[in-house]
C-alpha cells in the first residue's frame, strides 16, 4: 500500500516515510529481477519488518555489462530527514563465488571501528536493512533457481557530503551514509530513532575499550565544558532528553561511570526524578526551586516570584538576590545525585556537574570533580 500510513504525534496526524534500508532492499529486488529476466522493472513490493507491505517506483533502471541497476527514492513522510529524496541504488552482478556479498558504493559508508552492527571494513549497513537486503535477493535468485553468487554494490549519490552532517564521522563511518532501518518504516519525530542514535554511540565508544561516559544534553554543554576545562570531547556521548535510556544502556554495556554535564534549564528536572526532560514530559523547576528556597527559609512572597519565574536564569537571579542559592542549589545536587545513583541501582558511578551561561559552575556532585581531572589526565597521556 505504497505511504498510506500516518503516526499522531503531538495531536497531529503525520505521514510515515520509509527508511534507506527499505529503499536498497527494494532496489535490489528491482535490479535481480532486471538482471535475471532481461526485462526493465517499474515497480517493486516490498515487505517491511513493521508488516507493512509498500509497492515503490523503480528509478533510473539500467542494464550493464555485467549486471543491472535500479533506483528507489527515499520518502521520509513527515519527518525531517537529511536523506528525503535522495536515490539509493543497488547494482547487481553475478559473482563466481557463492553467497551474496554487499558491496559500498558512491555515498555508502565504510565502517572503520568496531562497536557498530556492521564489521570494520566492511559497508555500513545495519542489520535489520542487511537481513531485508539478502532476503529480497535470495527470494528473486530462488524464482530463477539461481544458485550461484551475487555481488550488490548500494550507492547513495550525494551521500558523501550529507554523511559530514551527521554523527557518522565521530562514529568512524567513512565516506558516507548509513544504511538505517530496524522496523523498514520513518515514524516522524520517533523517540526511538533517536534513541537508538545514543545506543549506536555507545556501542561505538565501548568496543574502542571505553569505560568512562561523558554525557551532554546538547551543544551547549560541549561548548561550557572546552571553554571551562579544556577538555577533549570528541569521544562524548550526546542524550538530548533521554537521561534514563543514557543510564540503563551504560549499566547494560558495562561502563564504569557516567558525569552527565547540563545546562541548569536542563539537569534540574532530575532533581525531581524526572528521566525524559522534554518539556512535554515534565518541567518541575521552578516548583522544585520554589520549594527548596522556602525550606531554606525564603518568605512567601519571595517562593512564589522563584516558583512563578518564567527561566531558570530568572529563578536563580531571584535566589542569589536573597542569599538563598548556595543552600538550594546544593539540595539540587543531592537530589540529582540520588536520582542517577536510584536509576542504576549502584550498578556504576554518577556524577553531574550543573552549570549556567552567565553564572559558570553552579554545582557538582560529590565525585565529579574527580572524573573531570581523570578525563584530563587521561587526555594529557594520549598526548
Amino acid at each position: 500500500m505504497g505511504l498510506d500510513h500516518y503516526a499522531v504525534k503531538e495531536g497531529k496526524e503525520l505521514r510515515c516515510g520509509y527508511t534507506t534500508g527499505t529503499c536498497a532492499a527494494a532496489a535490489t529486488s528491482a535490479a535481480a529481477k532486471m538482471l535475471f529476466s532481461g526485462k526493465s522493472v517499474a515497480s517493486v513490493r516490498i515487505a517491511t519488518p513493521k508488516g507493512i507491505v509498500l509497492d515503490l517506483p523503480a528509478e533510473e533502471a539500467a542494464f550493464l555489462e555485467s549486471g543491472a541497476r535500479c533506483a528507489v527514492r527515499k520518502d521520509a513522510g513527515d519527518d525531517p530527514d537529511m536523506t528525503d529524496g535522495l536515490l539509493v541504488f543497488a547494482t547487481v552482478e553475478k559473482s563466481g563465488e557463492k553467497g551474496i556479498l554487499i558491496c559500498a558504493g558512491d555515498g555508502v559508508g565504510i565502517v572503520t571501528k568496531p562497536g557498530l552492527s556492521a564489521p570494520v571494513g566492511g559497508p555500513a549497513v545495519n542489520a535489520t536493512p542487511r537481513r531485508m537486503i539478502m532476503e529480497a535477493a535470495q527470494a528473486v535468485m530462488d524464482a530463477y533457481r539461481y544458485r550461484g553468487g551475487l555481488k550488490i554494490t548500494l550507492s547513495i549519490p550525494g551521500g558523501a557530503e550529507i554523511a559530514r552532517k551527521t554523527f557518522n564521522p565521530r562514529l568512524g563511518i567513512e565516506g558516507g551514509l548509513s544504511v538505517l532501518g530496524t522496523s523498514g518504516i520513518v515514524e516522524p519525530m520517533s523517540e526511538q530513532a533517536l534513541i537508538d542514535t545514543i545506543h549506536v554511540e555507545m556501542n561505538s565508544l565501548r568496543a574502542a575499550g571505553g569505560k568512562h561516559v561523558l554525557a551532554f544534553f546538547g551543544n551547549y554543554g560541549v561548548d561550557f565544558t572546552r571553554n571551562e576545562w579544556g577538555i577533549d570531547t570528541e569521544n562524548r556521548i550526546t542524550c538530548s532528553n533521554y537521561i534514563g535510556e543514557l543510564l540503563d544502556y551504560a549499566v547494560y554495556l558495562g561502563f564504569s561511570d557516567v558525569l552527565l554535564i547540563g545546562h541548569v534549564g536542563k539537569i534540574l528536572k532530575l532533581a525531581q526524578g524526572i528521566m525524559n526532560t522534554h518539556s512535554r514530559c515534565a518541567d518541575g523547576r521552578t516548583t522544585f526551586l520554589a520549594m527548596e528556597a522556602m525550606f531554606a527559609g525564603a518568605s512567601k512572597e519571595t517562593g512564589k516570584a522563584v516558583y512563578e519565574s518564567l527561566t531558570t536564569d530568572m529563578a536563580i537571579d531571584l535566589l542569589a538576590e536573597h542569599d538563598l542559592l548556595k543552600p538550594v542549589l546544593a539540595k539540587a545536587m543531592e537530589k540529582i545525585s540520588y536520582y542517577m545513583d536510584q536509576r542504576v541501582h549502584g550498578a556504576l558511578r554518577t556524577e553531574a556537574v550543573m552549570f549556567s551561561n552567565a553564572r559558570g559552575v553552579l554545582g557538582m556532585t560529590g565525585g565529579a570533580e574527580d572524573l573531570l581531572t581523570l578525563y584530563r589526565k587521561e587526555k594529557n597521556l594520549e598526548r
